[in-house]
This record gives structure tokens, sequence and C-alpha cells, in this order.
């Protein structure tokens, strides 16, 4: 089948190459419209399992308790924090932050309620609320109320009265919301049934909506950063400002994204042309690389716009892999012509194109292929964005092999033959046959070695962990790391960790049962204040604050607020030691709205049987391991306070992150287990023989078993970049075993003599081999500019794979094929 494309393929690349270049301009001219919807995405819901039970949880208490849409400014002011003029600037700069579009509400210091500045009574406090603008409020005491106050307190001031944090909440969109939540229902429903055909029809409509809304959210939370920063700016000389939250985290890293793929894009193209130029000394192996890689790139960017295919942080180094990969294919077609041309200097143009495809089609066809079954094994992860990334490098190879096969014999057939070549007598042929000749003297200590550095790398894979800070993802220089540090440091803690406590199940089947047998006209509409819930009285109040002193006590956390912060403002407005069902009934009916929707909607249900605790985490803490804090959280809560599993549930930005990071461990075990099963049957299916299938994809087995070892020695955790290096050095690197084996084989089918075969293809493919590792190692080194440190950290291991794979394919490889490779 293979020969008779290739026949055809020569018909209209060689014979008429005008036909291989008008589809060429063709596919340009639709990559070219079709790339202005290319598009980022850096959302909360790019970065999470795929039905994730946790995440629907999640959706459901922000709908409960509030949204976590807002911004934080750390304001730290170059005078005292309660100063005249330094509050008249927090006064300007909330204003300022109001008037903008994007921007609900905003809440600082001169916003919230002061209950001891000086001390008011209930009474009082139901007259009207005392703000720090208030005439009657004293500072000194305000101060005080600020820094002891089990509200405030790490919240908005820290405790040396040096920094303030000031809450932005975004404008809220009912309409996208509503969307977003009929969305999640249909991704439900179709988890647990197969949909209708009107189903299915709705479901599609949705999407369809969903990702047209989601692209002018996106647009327009970044207006909306922009527009903040720029009222910060105005206030910069009079205090050091950081903008956080989780909508700025998501928009910067949009910049980042575009930043990377630009930074990529223009640093490989660059490193590809210098490269060709160094290696080939030839106009024409310079201009028709660049112009295949480019029409590749351009290609696949207009690919992924017709898919509305969103490119993540994961996926932004598409650009580099699908440069790679074309250019690996091209270098090996130039050396193959390079050859039969010094074999034959008077052999037609025709017949040396001709000659090349018939060499070197099949061998990256399968080459192809197995690159393609590499990026295919990480869609069975649970990651969305790594099951993103594998599916549109699939596409990538897909549209780098054929572009390479129409556009390379073409653009050769309408150029003229060199009449010289330069001596290939060089470095990388000194590099090549000086392998060779070691692998002939000895072989015995090669292969001790290798098997030494397997040892060393399964102790080193034992070491890898999973767990990292999100902090580190991101350079000390940024606005996110310095914004996230201050913020763990004074203001509490950065990682959002809520405790939902549901009642018990049998008060709630009695609480059924009384509601069945309720008498008309006599029960009272608020299950709260007519005694009917679970946790709003004196003994569950009790127990509640029990419980967030344990969870306020754990070195992890931060700032803990519950209904138990509310239970002892409460205490300090009537000056009671302990609140009686009276107190608390009477508290509950008449105190004021405003100081209700700050102190108890947001940590308890509107019926009173369930509650929630939220805990900030410090996310900078060196010693922090999430698994084991929210395995510890659990246990307690049900050993230490009798609570039932049942009734406990952790939700929260933590929760989610932590089910991403658990789960890589597993997902690195599939990815590589499905890649190395796929390719081994593909190597039977080229090879035709067991023994060569295995021989050929173990050299660059080991090499990413000792890219995995080194991060375990190193001790730097997998990520949700980094677990993608093991299946993408397995898929490029046996790339060059195909090439290697194919290339031997022959020659050993000629000579008879496995070493004299071993050193032809060291001469030959050999260098190929050599020139593409170098620039792909060289290539993948520009994402050392990236700000996303994951991104530097797959840039750096992956060339170092790449290196590894290359001295494992010229080293290992032949030594096995010379001596167990059947003849």
């Amino acid at each position: 089948m293979l020969n008779s494309l290739l026949r055809f393929h020569q018909t209209f690349t060689v014979e008429k190459p005008w036909i291989a270049g008008l589809l060429s301009v063709l596919l340009l001219a639709a990559g070219a419209w079709f790339a202005q919807d290319f598009r980022l995405d850096a959302s909360s819901d790019s970065l999470v399992l795929e039905n994730d039970e946790d995440l629907r949880y999640y959706r459901e208490t922000r709908e409960q308790y509030g949204s976590d849409d807002f911004l934080v400014v750390t304001y730290t002011p170059h005078g005292d924090l309660f100063a005249k003029q330094t509050l008249d600037d927090i006064e300007a700069l909330r204003s300022q932050l109001l008037a903008l579009r994007g921007i609900s509400s905003v809440t600082s210091i001169l916003d919230v309620p002061l209950i001891s500045s000086p001390p008011m009574t209930l009474t009082e406090l139901q007259q009207g609320m005392r703000t720090l603008r208030d005439p009657s409020a004293d500072i000194e005491l305000a101060r005080k109320e600020f820094t002891t106050s089990p509200l405030y307190r790490q919240l908005i001031v820290n405790d040396d009265a040096t920094t303030t944090g000031i809450l932005a909440n975004l404008t809220p969109d009912p309409a996208y919301a509503e969307l977003v939540e009929r969305r999640a229902e249909f991704q439900r429903l179709r988890a647990e049934t197969e949909l209708s055909s009107e189903q299915q029809q709705v479901f599609a409509a949705l999407e369809a909506r969903y990702r047209a809304e989601k692209i002018r959210k996106q647009a327009q939370l970044g207006e909306d950063i922009a527009a903040v920063r720029a009222v910060l700016d105005q206030h910069r000389d009079r205090a050091e400002i950081h903008l956080g939250g989780v909508p700025m985290i998501a928009s910067d890293m949009i910049d980042f994204v575009a930043s990377d793929i630009e930074i990529f894009g223009i640093g490989i193209g660059a490193f590809i042309i210098l490269l060709l130029i160094i290696t080939f000394r030839q106009l024409r192996w310079v201009l028709i690389p660049a112009a295949i890689c480019g029409s590749v790139s351009l290609v696949m960017t207009g690919f992924l716009g017709m898919m509305d295919w969103p490119v993540t942080i994961v996926s932004s180094n598409f650009i580099s892999l699908a440069l790679i990969i074309t250019l690996s294919l091209i270098v090996h077609l130039i050396v193959r012509y390079r050859e039969l041309q010094a074999i034959d200097p008077e052999m037609p143009q025709q017949q040396l194109i001709s000659e090349t495809l018939r060499d070197k089609f099949a061998p990256s066809f399968y080459t192809a292929a197995t690159t393609i079954v590499s990026f295919a094994s990480l869609v069975v992860s649970d990651i969305r964005p790594v099951i993103d990334f594998g599916l549109m490098m699939v596409w990538g190879v897909v549209i780098a092999f054929c572009l390479t096969f129409l556009m390379w014999p073409a653009a050769v057939a309408v150029t003229r033959k060199s009449e010289k070549l330069r001596a290939e007598r060089d470095i990388t042929a000194a590099i090549t046959q000086g392998l060779a000749k070691l692998i002939d003297r000895l072989p015995g200590p090669i292969l001790g070695v290798y098997a030494l550095l397997v040892v060393v790398a399964v102790i080193g894979v034992s070491r890898i962990t999973v767990e990292n800070r999100f902090i580190d993802y991101f350079k000390p220089s940024t606005e996110i790391y310095q914004g996230m540090l201050l913020i763990d440091k004074e203001l509490g803690g950065t990682t959002p960790l809520d405790v939902i406590l549901d009642a018990d199940a049998e008060f709630l089947a009695q609480q059924a049962e009384n509601a069945e047998f309720a008498v008309p006209g006599f029960d009272d509409a608020d299950p709260v204040t007519s005694g009917q819930s679970y946790w709003f009285n004196p003994y569950q109040l009790q127990e509640l604050e029990a419980i967030h002193d344990y969870l306020d006590a754990l070195p992890e956390t931060g700032k803990v607020l519950s209904l138990a912060t509310t239970t002892a403002i409460l205490k300090q407005l009537t000056g009671s030691e302990q609140l009686n069902s009276f107190v608390l009934n009477l508290v509950y009916r008449f105190l004021p709205a405003e100081i209700r929707e700050i102190v108890i909607d947001p940590y308890m249900s509107d019926d009173g049987n369930q509650v929630r605790i939220s805990i900030r985490v410090i996310d900078s803490d060196p010693n922090l391991s999430r698994d084991a804090l929210l395995k510890k959280i659990r246990k307690d809560l049900g050993e230490n306070f009798n609570l039932k599993p049942e009734q406990v549930h952790l939700t929260g930005a933590m929760v989610l992150y932590n089910n991403v990071l658990q789960s890589l461990v597993g997902s690195q075990v599939t990815t590589l287990v499905v890649v190395f099963l796929a390719i081994l049957a593909m190597f039977m299916l080229l090879f035709r023989s067991l023994r060569v299938a295995l021989i050929a994809v173990l050299p660059t087995g080991v090499a990413a078993g000792l890219i995995l070892g080194l991060m375990g020695w190193l001790g730097i955790p997998l990520d949700i970049m980094t677990i993608t290096i093991a299946a993408i050095t397995i898929g490029i690197g046996v790339d060059n075993a195909i090439h290697y084996t194919h290339r031997f084989r022959a020659e050993l089918a000629r000579s008879g003599d496995p070493s004299a075969s071993m050193r032809a293809a060291h001469g030959s493919v050999g260098r190929a081999m050599y020139y593409t590792s170098i620039i792909v190692t060289l290539g993948f080194s520009i994402l050392a500019l990236s700000n996303f440190i994951p991104s530097i950290y797959f840039g750096l291991f992956t060339g170092l794979a790449m290196l590894i794979a290359l001295i494992a394919n010229l080293s290992l490889l032949p030594l096995l094929l010379m001596r167990f490779a059947p003849r």
C-alpha cells in the first residue's frame, strides 16, 4: 500500500510540481483565513480533571455562599496606614475602582463596620453602622480593633497594621452564570446516560454559545484588569501596591501563553535558520526548510482556529514542537538526497528526488505514526489541558508530515541541482564515527554503563513526588508571585479551602417527618429562629467553635472564618461569655442586614442545616503537603469531633488543584504503558520481528527513564507540563530509532557484516540524527525564557532527554542490533 501511495505521491510532486504548489497555496490561504479565530484560554475549567465530582460540588457551594470572582489589592503605604493622608488616598483609590465598569463593589477598611472603636451595643448597632470615616470613630481604637478582631485581623489589616487588603468584586453576569450551569447540567447528564438526538442538538447549541460567550468574557476580563492596573498605577508613588485574585491570575496566564508562543516561535525559528546555515551551508537548504516550517505553523494555527480549539498554558509549546517535528522530517530527506548525489553526481534531479523519497517515505511514515501514537497516549490522562495538548499534537504531526512530503519534493524539483558538495569530513562525522569506533572497541563496558544508569534511574523514579506549590509556577519578578507571597505572609494565606459541614442524616430525617405532620398556620417560616436548624443553637455552635479552633491551629492554615467568628463578635456586642438560644434568636432577627451579609450569610445556609468554614492555606509554606493536609482534616473531624464521613465535605480551589496533582502519577504511568505498547505494536508491524521491535524501543525508553529519574533525584515534582516529557521523549526519540534500524538492516542485508553495517549507518543516517537532535535540544532551550516555571522545566528536561536519546540511539541501539537482532 505504501508503494502505491508513494507512486501516486511522486506523480504530482516530482513530475508535476505545480499541482503540489497549488495545493500548498490553497492550504496556506485556508490557514491564514482561519488563523484569525485562533484563541487562548487560561480559565479555571481548562485546568481541572475531566468529570470531577469535586468540581460540581464546588460550583454548587459557590452558588450558595458566593463567587470568588474578585480581585485583591494589597496596599502598603509609605507612611502610617491610619494617617489622614493615607486614608484619603485609599478613599480616592476606592472611588476610582468603583467608577470602573467591571467593578460592582469595593470593600476596604473604610467600609467595614466597627463595633469596638469605641464599643457599641446591639441596640446602637441597629441604629446605624460606624465606619472608619465616621466622625465618632476613634482611630487608635480602630487600629487595635483591626489588628485584634477575630474577623478583620489578617483579613483586612496585617498584624503590624502596615498593610491592608482591598476587595474589588467583579460585576456579575447572571446570563453567563446561567449558561455555565445549564452546560454543566448537560455534561452531568451525558456522563450518566446517552443523550437523545434532541438533547444532543440542544447541547451542541449550548456549547457553541458557551464558547462564544467565554471568548467575550475573557476579552472583557483582560480589559477590566488593565483598567484596574491603570488606576493602581496612579497611587504607586504613595504606597507599595500588588494585585491578586483568581481572575487576575487567569488573565496574566493568558498573557504568558501569548508571550510564550511568540518567543518560542521566533526563537526556535531563528535557531532553525542559524543551524541550517551552519549545517548545510547552501541557501536552498535554508530557504526550503524554513518555508515548510513556517507553512506548518500557519496551517496548524488556522486548523486550531477552525476547530475552535483554545490553547492553554500546557499546549502553548505547540508551535515549537510542530517546527521541531517538521524539521526532523526535512533533515532526514536532505541528508539522504545529498548522500545519493555524492554517490552518483550525474544522477538527474528527478531521479535523485524519487530515490530519496523511495528510501525515506516508509521510515518517515512510521516515525510520524509513532509520534502520533505517543501524543495520542496523553488522551488517557484525566487532565483536560493534557488531553487537549495530546490531540492538538496528533493533528500537528499529521499536518507536518503531509506538508513536508507535499512541499519538499516539489520545491526541490523546481530548483537546480547543486554542482558541488562540501566535504563531509566535519565535526558531525568525527562524532558519529568516533562513537562507532567506541562501540567496536568497548561493547561490554558500554552495556555495563547503561545497566548502571538504569538502576540509578529506577531509584530516582521512586523518589518522584507531585507535591508542588502553585506560587513556584511563576518567577519572583512576576506580579502573581509577589502578590501571592505578600498575601500569604501578611493577610492570612492565598489558597481557598472550604470545610462544609452538613447536619446529621438522622436529624434531617426527623425534621422531614415533623414537617409532614405540621399544623398549617402554626409553623414558623424561618427554621433558624424556630429552633429547627441543626447548627444554630448553643450546643452545636460550641462544637463548631472547637472545630474552628482546631483548624486555626494547623500550621498550614492562615485565616479561618466561620460562625465561630460570628459568635465571638456577638459575645463582644452582648458582653456575654455564653450565648443562649434566646440571645441567638434575638441577634439573628434584629442584626442589621449589612452585618448579616458579612458575618452570617457566607457561613451558614438559609435553613441552618449546613455551615461553611472558610480557610485560606499558606501556599508558600515549604512544608505544605496538600494531600496529607486534606486527609488529616477528614480523619480528625471524624475521630475527634464524631462527625460522620457524609457530613464532612472539603471543597475549594485547593481541593481541585490537589485532585489534579494526585492524578499525575497515575496519568504518567498510564500514558507510558499505553505509548510503549502502542509503539511496540507499530514496530512489530514495521520490522516484522518482536525482538527487533523491543531492541528499537529500548534506548529511547532508557532516555525517558533517565529524565524521570533525574527529576526524582533533583526533587523536581511532576506537574501538568512535565508529565508530558516522557511521552514526548519516546514519541520523538523513536523517530531516530526507526531511521537507524531501517538503515542498519538495509546495510546488513547488503554486506552481511554487523560491524560494517553499524559504521555505515553512523556515517549516513547518524548524521541526520545528530543534526535533528541538536536542533531539538537547542530549540527546547528557548523555553527557559518563559515566565511560567513548568514551561522552563519542560523545555530544559525535554531538550536534555532528546540529547540522551540521541546518544542511546547511537550507542546502545547499534550494540543491541549487532548482538541480538536476527540476521
